[in-house]
């Protein structure tokens, strides 16, 4: 039988989809003016990446903040953390102030509406899955990319049909409701900075829609009290 979260991520779809025809990977600089700023920023990132990494006595497993999220976080062992910094509006001030330098970035980008630091195992597989929303656009930025037994990054998104590895200070903007999926073929953590970003140039009830969706989702991490 279909969940609530299915059928209401379905309908969304349709929404979207008959008013938006955009490809998987968009044009950042179109689409995210300040990419550019986090990308030339991305070795300062990398250091409070890999700071946190050593330092958090605990970051957690994605199925451990989002339980509905197991099948793609707890399905082969290996583990997917997550150090959120900014959830949909919410910023999780704990985390932002270990990381002044992405924090100091957040505050200047407010289209940025969620901000985690994404720690890959080795080895680590996330099945393929869609995301249900279309308001919002994905922006990677890889911190750390070890390779793979070919010497290019280990780490590689399929994306739409298409494979995609990015290298360290290499970035993409794309959108997670096309069919997705990862692997981590390298024996090192692959850390990447995960921006949700609002979509730009959106019909008005579309932007309407999209703001009551993201204000109610932040309101829902505001009472877990995340931070």
């Amino acid at each position: 039988m279909e969940s609530l979260y299915e059928l209401s991520s379905r309908t969304m779809r349709r929404v979207y989809d008959a008013r938006i025809k955009t490809p998987s990977v968009l044009d950042a600089e179109t689409y995210f003016p300040d990419a550019p700023t986090f990308q030339a920023a991305w070795p300062q990132i990398r250091r409070e990446a890999l700071a946190v990494l050593a330092n958090a006595p605990s970051i957690p497993r994605f199925h451990e903040i989002m339980p509905t999220q197991a099948d793609l976080s707890a399905n082969d062992g290996k583990d997917w953390r997550m150090y959120l910094l900014k959830v949909y509006g919410q910023p999780v001030r704990s985390h932002l102030a270990a990381c002044p330098v992405l924090a100091s970035l957040l505050e200047a980008a407010p289209d940025v509406l969620s901000a985690t630091l994404s720690y890959l195992a080795p080895h680590k597989h996330i099945p393929r899955h869609s995301g249900p929303f279309r308001g919002i656009l994905r922006y990677q930025l890889n911190l750390e990319a070890p390779p793979g037994v070919d010497g290019q990054p280990g780490a590689t998104l399929w994306l739409a049909g298409e494979e995609y590895r990015l290298a360290e200070g290499e970035s993409l903007l794309w959108d997670d409701t096309y069919p997705h999926e990862v692997w981590n073929r390298s024996d090192r953590i692959r850390i990447a900075l995960l921006l949700d970003v609002r979509r730009p140039a959106m019909p008005l009830e579309l932007r309407m829609l999209s703001r009551a969706v993201t204000t109610g989702v932040g309101m829902v991490a505001r009472w877990r009290g995340l931070d």
